[in-house]
C-alpha cells in the first residue's frame, strides 16, 4: 500500500531554516526510517540543528534508471552544499543532492534569525500508511541496506534516497503546467529562463520537424549563440558511425588537478550517434560546459546502481568535476530538474591546463 501524498510545501528558493534535532526527527519516521517513502539517511545526522539555506524546492525530481520522465516529490526542499558522502551506504562517491522533508526543518524568521515551526508532539502517522512508533538512529542505520539472507549471499544491496526515488514520488508528465507554475512560484526559476527555455525548445523543434531547414536553423542557432558568447545548439549527434569503437584517453588527471573541457565539436568526434563512448552518455546538459576550466573534484570508481542498489565498480576513466552539475535547461522530459547530479566525464573529454611560462617556479 502506498502513501497517500499531500502536498503542503511553504518553502521558497532563498529561505533559511534549521534542522530539526536527532529526537524531533527520529519521531517523524516509521522504523524503516522513512517518511512518504523518502528516508532520512545516517550521513543527515551530522547537520541536525544547523542552520542552511534553501537552494531550491524539490517539488519535481529526474529518476534515470526508471525512465527519463519527471517526477512529483511532495514537501521537500534542497539545502545548500548539502550533499550525501556516501559514508554509511559503502563509500558511495555519487555525491546526491540531499533531500529533506519540510517536516524535518524550521524556518528561520528573515528578520529576527530564530527558528519558526511547531513542536513534534509525536510521530506523523496522519502522512503514511500504518501506525509509526517511532524510529531509532539504530533503525536508520540498519535502513541502509536490504535486510534479506538471499540478497545479502551476493553482496549488500543498498537503500538510500536516490534508489528509493520511484516510491517516494509519482509520475509527472512534461506537459503539465501545474509543475512549471510550481517552478516560479517557489523561486526556482526565474522568468527570464522560462523565455530562453521556450526559444530553445520551439527552435529544436522547428529544426528537427522534417522540415529541410535543420542544417540552416542550427547555424543561425550557433551564430547568435557565438555572438553572445552562449551555449552552442547541444542536440547534435555524435561522429562515430553504431558499432564502431569509440576512442579513449587517458591523462591520468587526479583530485585537484584543472582540466579544460574540449569544445563540443571535438567532443561530438568522440561520441557515437547515442551521444555515448564506452557506454558513458554525453548529454546536452553538458554542452554549457565546454570549452570552460575546472578543478578535478574527484576520480569515480564506486557508485551505487539506484535501479539494482548494488555497489558498481567502474573499471574506465570517470572524472567528476567541481561545479559542473546538470542545470535541466535542455531536457524536455526534466526541465528545470533542481536535483543538479554531478555528470560524469571521459578523459578524452578533458585536457590538462597548460601553464603559462609566467606562472612556473623561477628560481
Amino acid at each position: 500500500m502506498r502513501h497517500v501524498h499531500e502536498n503542503s510545501a511553504t518553502l521558497r528558493a532563498g529561505d533559511w531554516v534549521v534542522v530539526r534535532n536527532k529526537d524531533e526527527i527520529l519521531k517523524t519516521l516509521n522504523k524503516n526510517g522513512e517518511l512518504e517513502d523518502l528516508p532520512f539517511m545516517p550521513e543527515m545526522f551530522e547537520f541536525c540543528g544547523k542552520q542552511f539555506q534553501v537552494i531550491k524546492r524539490a517539488h519535481k525530481t529526474c529518476d534515470p534508471p526508471n525512465g527519463m520522465g519527471a517526477r512529483r516529490m511532495f514537501n521537500a526542499v534542497h539545502l545548500n552544499g548539502l550533499r550525501c558522502t556516501g559514508e554509511s551506504h559503502g563509500g558511495c562517491q555519487a555525491r546526491c543532492l540531499i533531500f529533506w522533508k519540510e517536516s524535518w526543518l524550521k524556518k528561520v524568521h528573515p528578520n529576527t534569525g530564530t527558528a519558526i515551526g511547531p513542536p513534534l508532539e509525536g510521530p506523523l502517522s496522519h502522512k503514511s500508511y500504518g501506525v509509526h512508533t517511532g524510529c531509532t538512529e539504530l533503525d536508520v542505520v540498519a535502513g541502509t541496506q536490504a535486510q534479506t539472507e538471499e540478497v545479502n549471499a551476493n553482496g549488500p544491496v543498498f537503500m538510500c534516497q536516490s534508489t528509493k526515488i520511484s516510491q517516494a514520488t509519482v509520475p509527472w508528465r512534461w506537459w503539465d503546467l501545474r509543475q512549471y507554475v510550481e517552478d516560479y512560484t517557489s523561486g526556482n526559476v526565474r522568468l527570464s529562463q522560462f523565455v530562453v527555455a521556450f526559444v530553445v525548445f520551439a527552435w529544436d523543434q522547428l529544426a528537427s520537424a522534417g522540415l529541410g531547414l535543420g542544417c540552416v536553423l542550427r547555424w543561425i542557432y550557433d551564430m547568435i549563440q557565438q555572438t553572445h558568447q552562449g551555449t552552442p545548439y547541444p542536440f547534435r549527434l555524435g561522429k562515430i558511425a553504431p558499432g564502431i569503437r569509440t576512442p579513449s584517453a587517458n591523462l591520468g588527471v587526479q583530485r585537484g588537478d584543472v582540466v579544460t573541457v574540449r569544445s563540443h565539436t571535438e567532443i561530438l568526434a568522440t561520441i557515437d550517434e547515442a551521444w555515448r563512448n564506452r557506454g558513458m552518455s554525453f548529454d546536452p546538459e553538458m554542452v554549457p560546459y565546454c570549452g570552460g576550466t575546472y578543478r578535478v573534484l574527484d576520480r569515480i570508481t564506486r557508485i551505487i546502481d539506484e535501479k539494482s542498489g548494488r555497489m558498481l565498480q567502474l573499471k574506465n576513466d570517470c572524472i567528476m568535476l567541481e561545479g559542473v552539475v546538470c542545470r535541466g535547461c535542455y531536457s524536455t522530459h526534466r526541465r528545470f530538474c533542481p536535483r543538479s547530479i554531478y555528470p560524469y566525464w571521459r578523459e578524452i573529454w578533458l585536457a590538462r591546463l597548460k601553464k603559462n611560462v609566467c606562472d612556473t617556479d623561477s628560481r
